[in-house]
């Protein structure tokens, strides 16, 4: 599933900064990341920490740049430039607090220009890395969200795509068509040809009520801002996968009975479906991937494992 992506790295070289340069987690992916020499790595933190955690659990990152925010020699350009985006909402004194954290500090070089990329969420929390992120990055022209999916990989099967389970949690029919756009987007990184299905409990007016016309309202704007994209709705779970029954409740559909992406109504079936097709079907869910943002950053879960900030620092790198 990766090989695409880092074939993409080593052709167009990118730097990724990891917010907590100490955790052992993130420490182990750096110097997989760096053996392999992927891309430039940055790690935020006390240097002498760095190196002392490193040396504990036997990592060789001597090639990462370390740099530490109470020791940045550009901080106060740093500083100007929060105080300018947060345009009066955050004083320079405030500002300056805040870049003394990782998360604020690591967007910000993102922002600089000193690097490409940012992982992140090791050990705070997902609003924590959202947050600078839309304070600081911003979303892309034209969007007005920022949404997130899951890329489903099984041996042997197709890949799929789920979104949105992580960060809006009662989406407008506006963020809905957005989440669909972009997760189709994400969909061809991964080298997948997307059909996206619009989910919801009623297939192509077979049900009534707010959820489904919200979701229907979705797919129109979908349409019209993406009318070249291979998307339809609303459709119930069973005819976007199905061709059985996509023949016999809508053989019209450009996308039912084979669908790969699926944007879920809202972040609780969303959540709950990723994860049953992980813990059920055998999936690995790569993500969650955030979308709609100028620039990548992503939210790792808080008990994830060397691996698994490895993989996501392989595409976050290669989403930018």
């Amino acid at each position: 599933m990766l090989t695409n992506l880092i074939k993409k790295l080593k052709e167009d070289r990118k730097s990724i900064v990891f917010p907590e340069g100490t955790d052992p987690r993130i420490l182990g992916a750096a110097a997989k990341i760096i053996a392999e020499d992927l891309m430039d790595v940055i790690l935020v933190g006390d240097e002498e920490e760095i190196k002392a955690a490193a040396q504990a659990g036997g990592f060789e990152v001597s090639a990462a740049k370390i740099v530490n925010p109470a020791t940045y020699e550009k901080m106060d350009e740093l500083v100007d430039q929060m105080v300018a985006l947060r345009k009066g909402k955050m004083t320079a004194e405030q500002c300056r607090e805040a870049l003394q954290g990782g998360a604020y500090f690591g967007t910000m070089l993102v922002k600089a220009g000193e690097a490409d990329a940012l992982l992140g969420g090791a050990t705070y929390s997902t609003a924590d890395t959202v947050r600078p992120a839309l304070q600081l990055i911003k979303t892309k022209p034209g969007y007005k969200s920022v949404s997130s999916c899951y890329i489903m990989v099984k041996e042997g099967a197709e890949m799929l795509c789920m979104g949105d389970p992580a960060i809006n949690i009662a989406p407008t029919a506006e963020e809905l068509a957005e989440s669909a756009i972009e997760a189709a987007h994400t969909a061809e990184i991964f080298g997948m040809e997307p059909r996206v299905a619009m989910l919801s409990y009623s297939t192509l007016g077979s049900g009534h009520g707010e959820a489904v016309d919200k979701v229907r309202e979705a797919v129109r704007i979908a349409k019209e801002n993406a009318p070249d994209l291979a998307l339809d709705g609303e459709l119930q779970f069973d005819a976007a996968v199905s061709p059985e029954v996509a023949k016999t409740k809508c053989p019209n559909s450009p996308v039912a009975g084979k669908a790969n992406v699926f944007i879920f109504p809202e972040i609780q079936s969303a959540n709950i479906g990723y994860k049953i097709a992980a813990r059920l079907a055998g999936y690995e869910a790569i993500g969650p991937i955030m979308q709609g943002l100028n620039a990548p950053i992503n939210d790792l879960s808080r008990g994830c494992v060397t691996e698994e900030v490895y993989k996501m620092a392989v595409v976050t790198a290669a989403l930018s």
